[in-house]
């Protein structure tokens, strides 16, 4: 008999629940044990879910408040010494410390602790906290997290399946001070830490263990990958008779399949969505013991899977192994998919039944399961309505659109390219522009206030009207406007007040997109998003952004900046169909963003930044694919832009991000200028673009937007130092980290106050600098031309 699973369920709670508790906590209003209530009903519903699914494995400990890596880092005590001055403070306000920052007051001394990075979870659009280590780091089992969930399902009537980050995994994505070389080192003082987690859990009874080693899926050094036996050798031991079950996701294990079919540990899942071969190879080499979990179901889209033919597939390996050491699964964990397609009443009904959320994902596994026990007539039904609603849409003239491939279609044969290299266009945006050394701006967006918000609900339910709308907004960004010159910014933006996401936005406006209402999924902490829905060709039927943007600048003589997301992040953010290449819905997507491009150059904004945050995020985990996937973005970055004057500087953003892989591909994208986040960092990662000799322009982000913290006069002066010490004054734009839309005017005011003065400190001291040689040779533009 086969058996069904989940890897993990979404932690956001039906109506963001998580959230609401978590801010509330945050802010004072609701105490620890409310919010920890709250949170702890949430986790209990996730449970009563699964079980009314049917599923026979259900995973515990898989809940968050904040992240798993950190929770990791706190059960095996692997906290940085940053935080040593809050380590009699209590729990919470010592995790929260690493997650947030802190910012105040604590045993009589004044603190200022800046939070942990944050990077991708592989490629994914979730963020995850990197723990800090170091070569000397010692550990020890403080909170045995997996246990108290295990314990408290128990005592709910749930048996759970608790879920571990894996050691080798913990170590190969936290940041080691000094490098990996210090990893096997450290995995030795790891190890009994998780032996001492599995003897706990299975003096608990607990019978399956989820141990998640997701790293097996990238391209580890041979020395990494050799520690993978002794570990799992050591950690079954530890076990004694609870089962292992190790799980792998997000691609497939390749190289590594061989060596992880004959490690020691009961069960092998396998991300067959992003592998689906793997499965009859892991059917033919691994063991007779070992139970193989099939992630047959996108567990990171929300198309409804194709029941036959998943059977078919589950059919042929159980031919080979036997139905009873199968179990199928989502292809990871849930929690990049919204919750339930059933709370989406407004949807388009023949679209609706396209998709499947997180609830239906469930049925779905168990469905399948069903069918590899008792038969294909055993859901005759099942398979008809599935084959109905892929063969609707695969048919479907809604989703095809010949005139946007035929537009496509003319720009094959041409260069993409801008007319001149980066030091003549930066001769004619200086002419143009007369911007001073270290000029200041944002990243575009300005607090989203209550007041903004209900403006645009009361606009969605008819309340207000679209001309009083555009009064009230035409109010923010006036005021705007007149505050970003009295502070005396350089470069303006309008603040994108009209916007309540910058990827939602803009697919509002183009055709091929549709959205939810309630199709949330977790970006980091309390950072959730609603990812619109890419289910057919997309062009852009009228301008997006033109008229805010000119209203903008009619009020400034200073330029203002125009602001739009780059075609590989709207792409990234969305949920994408699956029925055409991604490369070929990018490129849709940048033909329709260059529509906006030159209605705003003709619009007379001179300045158009297209944020392209994702596009490292996108890079496939395999070096052996990543230059076709490099190919493709940067092209279609390219095309969002194509056919632009000299004297527009273009912009492009990108936070959360290791550059050193792609510094090639962010040249070739040959934006003028480029911001990332830096300040957590504190400058680090402006070591790639340095190490490349990048010759535009970078603005290092100085303002931590993602931390409560507010930075001041002298921390930003330090930053901008360190990055003159790395780049040539006149290479560097002063800027916060990301946009500024989660933030309070509070905050966000005195924070950029204290940005422009630390700029003019700067622009003080480097005013006597040579000036920034431009060379006429840039041969890494013309060396990438043809991408």
């Amino acid at each position: 008999m086969a058996w069904s699973a989940n890897l993990g369920f979404p932690v956001i709670g039906l109506k963001r629940e998580t959230k609401k508790a978590l801010e509330a906590f945050w802010s004072g209003q609701m105490t620890a044990d409310e919010m920890l209530a709250t949170t702890a009903g949430i986790t209990k519903g996730n449970w009563v879910r699964q079980q009314q699914a049917g599923l026979d494995f259900i995973p515990s400990g898989e809940f968050s408040l904040y992240d798993r890596m950190l929770d990791a880092a706190v059960m095996i005590g692997a906290v940085s010494d940053r935080y040593a001055p809050l380590a009699k403070a209590d729990a919470l306000t010592h995790y929260f410390a690493q997650a947030r920052g802190f910012q105040g007051e604590f045993a009589g001394q004044k603190l200022d602790l800046a939070a942990l990075d944050m990077t991708k979870w592989f490629d994914t659009n979730y963020h995850y906290l990197v723990p800090e280590l170091t070569g000397d780091s010692q550990f020890s089992l403080t909170d045995n997290q997996p246990l108290k969930a295990y314990q408290a399902a128990k005592a709910a009537g749930f048996t759970t399946r608790p879920v571990v980050i894996g050691p080798i995994t913990f170590l190969w994505l936290a940041k080691i001070k000094g490098g990996q070389e210090s990893l096997p080192r450290l995995l030795d003082r790891l190890l009994p830490v998780y032996e001492s987690v599995l003897q706990e859990l299975a003096a608990a009874g607990v019978e399956w263990v989820q141990v998640d080693e997701p790293a097996l899926v990238m391209d580890l050094p041979k020395s990494v990958a050799a520690l993978y036996s002794a570990s799992y050798q050591r950690l079954k031991k530890a076990a004694g008779s609870t089962k292992l079950m190790l799980t792998t996701y997000f691609d497939g294990l390749r190289e590594n399949l061989a060596m992880a079919t004959k490690l020691d540990v009961d069960g092998l899942h396998l991300d067959l969505t992003r592998a689906p071969k793997e499965g009859l190879a892991a059917a033919e080499q691994a063991p007779a013991h070992l139970l193989l979990s099939l992630g047959v179901i996108d567990g990171r889209n929300i198309w409804r899977a194709d029941l036959s033919s998943k059977l078919a597939v589950l059919e042929d390996i159980a031919s080979r192994v036997g139905q009873d050491r199968l179990i199928v699964a989502p292809s990871c964990s849930l929690l990049h998919s919204p919750i339930d397609l059933a709370e989406e009443g407004k949807m388009d009904a023949e679209i609706k039944s396209w998709m499947a959320f997180a609830q239906q994902k469930l049925v779905e596994v168990q469905t399948l399961v069903k069918g590899l026990n008792q038969g294909r007539s055993a859901i005759a039904a099942e398979l008809a309505q599935s084959d109905a609603a892929v063969e609707s849409r695969r048919q479907s003239t809604r989703v095809h659109n010949p005139s946007v491939n035929a537009l496509l279609a003319e720009f094959s044969s041409k260069t993409i390219a801008r007319t001149s290299p980066f030091a003549q266009r930066w001769q004619a945006q200086q002419a143009s522009l007369q911007l001073p050394i270290f000029p200041t701006t944002t990243i575009g967006s300005f607090p989203q206030t209550p007041e903004v918000r209900e403006m645009r609900q009361q606009l969605r339910k008819g309340t207000l009207t679209q001309a009083d709308y555009n009064k009230q907004m035409n109010d923010q960004i006036a005021a705007a406007v007149r505050w970003q010159e009295e502070i005396d910014m350089d470069v303006l933006v309008h603040g994108e007040f009209e916007r309540n996401d910058m990827v939602e936005y803009f697919g509002e406006q183009l055709d091929g997109y549709v959205f939810s209402s309630n199709g949330w999924v977790q970006s980091y902490g309390s950072r959730y998003v609603k990812p619109p829905i890419i289910f057919g060709d997309v062009s852009r039927p009228k301008p997006m952004t033109v008229a805010w943007t000119r209203y903008a600048q009619s009020l400034t003589k200073k330029p203002m900046k125009g602001m739009l997301t780059g075609p590989v992040t709207m792409l990234q953010w969305s949920f994408v169909r699956d029925d055409q290449p991604r490369s070929s819905t990018c490129r849709q997507l940048a033909l329709a963003i260059r529509a906006e491009v030159l209605d705003l150059e003709s619009a007379g904004i001179n300045i158009i930044q297209i944020d392209e945050p994702a596009i490292r995020e996108g890079l496939p985990l395999r070096d052996a694919d990543r230059q076709a996937y490099l190919d493709w973005a940067v092209g279609s970055f390219r095309l969002s832009y194509f056919g632009v004057k000299d004297s527009t500087q273009i912009h492009t953003h990108m936070c959360y991000s290791e550059f050193n892989d792609i510094m090639p591909a962010i040249a070739a994208m040959d934006a003028d200028v480029i911001s990332i986040e830096t300040s957590r960092s504190h400058m680090e990662l402006l070591e790639a673009f340095v190490d490349f000799h990048y010759p535009n322009q970078i603005g290092p982000g100085v303002y931590d937007i993602h931390s409560p913290r507010l930075p001041n006069v002298a921390g930003m002066v330090e930053l901008l130092e360190l990055a003159a010490a790395r780049l040539k004054p006149e290479q560097i734009w002063v800027n916060p980290d990301c946009g500024l839309k989660t933030r309070k005017w509070p905050e966000v005011k005195p924070a950029l106050a204290a940005m422009i003065d630390a700029a003019k400190v700067l622009r003080q001291k480097y005013q006597q600098a040579a000036p920034f040689l431009l060379q006429q040779a840039s041969h890494r533009h013309r060396q990438h031309a043809g991408w």
